[in-house]
């Protein structure tokens, strides 16, 4: 796992050793990027963005933003060992300023938002990664748009399994899907 490109390209990340947390493929995040930044069915700046990065992980994705010039990223993440790991890898680039982490379960901490670190800022680009078997997807982005946490012409992005059957809210505009391997990147 690496950084794709940037300031910090080929800086490599550390990654986790168990199976709880699954880091998002070099391969699948540059294709993510390469949509924001290419594609003529959206109009995104990366540069000086706001990134909200819910079930962070290790943080690939959000320090992906960084090393593209984003302003600033704020990681959601409860799992221990992938907090640890993500800081370990905040401090590696040396990029603690630009950063915020939140320990919690990502759900209670949208909630919450106006007791947290959330509770004045709007996200330029919203990016969640849950586990492949969790189930909340619409709740977790119905309650996105009601704590008006994406600005107007935000982008979301949620990373699922290929199978998955869910029906998303008619809260989103699916602008694009794509499958590569077993991940499907839902862009809305």
């Amino acid at each position: 796992m690496r950084i794709i490109a940037g300031k910090y390209k080929g800086i490599k990340l550390y990654a986790p050793i168990n199976k709880k947390t699954r880091p998002l493929k070099d391969m699948v995040r540059e294709s993510i990027f390469n949509f924001l930044i290419h594609s003529n069915k959206i109009s995104f700046e990366l540069t000086r963005s706001n990134i909200l990065d819910l079930y962070s992980g290790t943080g690939s994705f959000g320090l992906e933003c960084l090393s593209r010039e984003s302003n600033k990223v704020f990681f959601v993440e409860k799992e221990k060992e992938a907090i640890n790991i993500l800081k370990k890898n905040i401090e590696k680039l040396k990029v603690e300023k630009k950063t915020e982490i939140f320990h919690n379960f990502v759900l209670d901490v949208i909630k919450k938002r106006r007791e947290n670190f959330l509770s004045n800022i709007m996200f330029d680009l919203i990016f969640f990664d849950p586990p492949f078997k969790d189930v909340n997807t619409n709740d977790l982005i119905k309650l996105i748009i009601s704590n008006n946490l994406l600005k107007r012409n935000g982008i979301i992005i949620l990373h699922k399994h290929k199978n998955s059957k869910e029906e998303f809210t008619k809260s989103i505009k699916i602008i694009e899907k794509r499958v590569y391997g077993v991940s499907k990147i839902i862009f809305g």
